[in-house]
């Protein structure tokens, strides 16, 4: 069973070796490194700076972005195995209403088409509710298909295709 659990200094070493997995991939979305090379949150200390940052943005905006919160994603049977992360923005900005929507998430390439994105998708919706939100903002690519799955399997409803993003509105209520 697919749980979300808060980053953690036990999972850490796992966390990256799933960032690895993408080689060079210059932004991991729902990975929340924004600012952070992916290289250098194998370092303790970069790793202690990242986590401080994403514990304060549970709270208030940090560096300049709305609330947030980020998770690990995990499966039961292998608790110490981080296969993704996911981010839900607590608020919407500008850019977020134009681009980025209230989540985003990633799944490592080698845990892919296990359905972990769709189990942590209805989890981080899960959350929404509990954080008072009546609907979220998800977007993909449109050439994104296993996001698209995943974002209908959890009762996206497709609002426009904007250039080379759709948007999708998912009711909570």
């Amino acid at each position: 069973m697919i749980e979300l659990v808060l980053p953690d200094e036990r999972r850490w070493p796992s966390w990256v070796e799933s960032m690895e997995e993408f080689g060079d991939a210059v932004h991991l979305h729902g990975y929340a490194t924004f600012g952070f090379e992916g290289q250098d949150l194998g370092d303790a200390g970069v790793f202690q700076n990242w986590l401080g940052r994403e514990t304060g943005a549970r709270v208030t905006g940090q560096d300049g972005f709305v609330p947030a919160t980020v998770w690990w994603i995990v499966d039961e049977a292998r608790p110490d195995e981080v296969l993704g992360s996911i981010q839900l923005r607590h608020e919407l900005n500008d850019f977020l209403l134009a681009e980025g929507g209230h989540i985003g998430y990633g799944i490592r390439p080698s845990a892919r088409g296990r359905g972990v994105a769709t189990a942590a998708l209805l989890l981080c919706l899960e959350q929404a509710v509990s954080m008072g939100l009546s609907r979220v903002l998800i977007v993909c690519d449109i050439d994104n298909e296993p996001s698209r799955r995943t974002i209908l399997a959890a009762g996206g409803m497709l609002e426009t295709v904007n250039g080379t993003m759709e948007r999708y509105w998912i009711d909570l209520g």
